[in-house]
């Protein structure tokens, strides 16, 4: 599998990926993407998009979002500087997981990077100040298949390690659907993402 650890997460399809790392008393080096690396691994998204965003606080909540359709995307997130709770939540009917979520501690001291699947919603909580967060995606953004599911939603009971009533969110996500509103018209089969 070359310089990259792979294990699965408890959700269909979703992975933790650890590239190997080079450590000496500078510093250290690591290569965080290499499409070989990730095609011997049996990944073959090919990213087409990077994105970069700075949580300056601890508390921040961002989520949970995804595309919806043809824009619906696989992600492969990491965290620079800080650390975050990051959490998926599988959206694919017909999935052995559907309506599950999981969490992960990604930080800059385990260098872990998460393979967030097309149909899943994906957000997370910084749990330190200043939180680079920089993924990958396999398409495009576009802003008209934009959507995204409470972070609070009743239905998932997500444990967020913090009072989210003292959570720090974006006018945009106090506002997105529950589960059981997006469920009416969820358009992610499992199998034909």
């Amino acid at each position: 599998m070359g310089n990259l650890k792979i294990t699965k997460t408890t959700l269909q399809d979703a992975l933790i990926v650890e590239p190997q790392l080079f450590g000496d008393h500078r510093g250290f080096f690591m290569e965080s993407y290499s499409a070989a690396d990730f095609k011997k691994a049996g990944i073959e998204q090919v990213f087409v998009q990077d994105n970069h965003s700075l949580s300056a606080q601890a508390g921040v909540i961002r989520g949970l979002h995804f595309q919806l359709g043809e824009a619906s995307q696989t992600k492969l997130v990491r965290v620079v500087t800080g650390a975050l709770l990051d959490v998926i939540v599988d959206l694919r009917k017909g999935s052995p997981t559907y309506g599950k979520w999981e969490s992960f501690i990604l930080s800059e001291a385990n260098q872990r990077q998460l393979l967030v699947p097309r149909g899943f919603a994906h957000g997370f909580v910084t749990l330190t100040d200043n939180v680079n967060f920089l993924y990958k995606c396999d398409r495009y953004y576009d802003a008209k298949a934009d959507a995204g599911i409470a972070f609070d939603d009743p239905t998932l009971a997500i444990d967020w390690p913090l009072d989210t009533e003292k959570a720090i969110l974006s006018e945009k996500d106090r506002n997105h659907l529950t589960f059981k509103e997006f469920e009416k018209s969820n358009p992610f089969v499992y199998g034909e993402i």
